[in-house]
């Protein structure tokens, strides 16, 4: 008889894994003071999609006997991004509350700075601070991090096991759990 093998202690490694590289990439834009620089934070995608390509990889041929299917797949990509999200809130909360508290005011500043680039009417820009004000508290921000982490979690995972699906032959390989 086999075991069956619990998905969130198999992943419970691959989701430190990915949150540590999030948050290395976070600290490293950090320190070169490139917080708010978008382009260079899409850097990070292809870095997260090919970890977690070789995470579900490992996933599946270490704990899986070598087949996925690919709901399977998805599925442990989410639990790892669960993971990731629960780091995640910790290292956001860290880092608006603690590290740097004032940076809330510069992310303030980069938004304001951007509707005026845009030529949006003041009344508008003053508005919109208003409220961005209002919800850049690092509780807050800790709390969107979430989402953003789960979200963004089921696109990668979506995306990835499209590769790393591996079903085996029916009529002679014994089903997978």
């Amino acid at each position: 008889m086999e075991e069956k093998v619990n998905v969130w202690k198999a992943n419970m490694t691959n989701g430190l894994i990915l949150a540590l590289e999030g948050i290395a990439f976070s600290l490293i834009l950090y320190f070169f003071d490139l917080t708010f620089n978008k382009s260079i934070g899409y850097i990070n995608i292809p870095i997260q999609l090919g970890l977690l390509y070789f995470l579900l990889k490992s996933y599946r041929d270490n704990f899986m006997h070598g087949q996925i299917t690919y709901g399977q797949s998805v599925g442990a990509g989410m639990v790892i991004f669960v993971y990731v999200a629960i780091i995640m809130v910790i290292y956001t909360y860290v880092l608006w509350a603690v590290i740097d508290p004032g940076l809330a005011k510069k992310s303030l500043a980069v938004a304001e700075e951007a509707m005026v680039k845009k030529g949006t009417p003041q009344a508008t820009i003053d508005a919109g601070m208003a409220f961005t004000a209002k919800i850049m508290k690092p509780g807050i921000m800790a709390f969107f991090s979430i989402f953003a982490s789960v979200i963004g979690g089921l696109i990668y995972s979506l995306l990835v096991s499209i590769f790393i699906k591996k079903e085996g032959n029916p009529l002679i390989d014994t089903p997978v759990n």
